[in-house]
């Protein structure tokens, strides 16, 4: 298949550690629009098989290219190769670092294909790196945190950052009435866990401080 060979040619042997370290309490809003971290990685338009072999020539020729490994590595974990896609990134996140205006947006779209791959420790080990990245409330980060927390089984951490979406935005957070509106590139199945987390917030908001 031209897709696995295309993926073969791209393997670099880079490995991506995971840690579940402990993350920073949440501040008391969130409201930074933080754009150009959520976003994808998009270093060419076409799609498919395409897309890849595109990339391939563009790797080939230029072994820094950062946003064509990072499209590729993304292209990978879609495809189920997650072990390449691993590697992929690594190669990518190897290349840049957090001055780089493309490391927040490879972290962001990483710790998002890692957690649908099943590796919810995985993605919360790259956002909490977002976290820590910089000084930036971003409103991504209640809801995206809570969702990895409660995944991991940290469900008190992730019922106080969950808190902090309600406090920013009650009207929108109070309920899981607007989940579909507000997360619409989540699958069902994660806004389902989040829906999870809302009735435990429900039961015993936590007080701010």
């Amino acid at each position: 298949m031209l897709a696995r060979s295309l993926f073969a040619t791209a393997l670099l042997a880079v490995s991506s550690a995971v840690s579940a370290q402990s993350i920073t309490r949440p501040s008391e809003f969130y409201f930074d629009a933080d754009a150009n971290t959520v976003k994808p990685v998009v270093a060419v338009r076409e799609t498919g098989d395409v897309a890849m072999e595109k990339l391939v020539k563009i790797v080939e020729r230029n072994p820094r290219a950062k946003a064509e490994v990072a499209q590729l590595a993304h292209m990978a974990m879609a495809a189920g190769r997650v072990d390449l896609g691993r590697q992929l990134y690594g190669r990518a996140l190897g290349a840049i670092d957090r001055s780089d205006g493309l490391w927040r947006s490879v972290v962001w779209n990483y710790g998002w294909d890692l957690y649908r791959a099943g590796d919810s420790e995985g993605a919360l080990a790259q956002w909490r790196s977002l976290v820590e990245g910089r000084s930036v409330t971003a409103a991504w980060m209640p809801p995206t945190l809570a969702l990895a927390l409660w995944s991991v089984g940290r469900k008190d951490e992730a019922v106080q950052w969950y808190a902090a979406a309600v406090r920013t935005e009650p009207q929108q957070w109070n309920t899981t009435a607007q989940f579909t509106r507000l997360l619409p590139e989540w699958r069902e199945t994660d806004r389902t866990v989040l829906t999870e987390v809302q009735a435990a917030w429900a039961l015993n908001p936590p007080s701010w401080p």
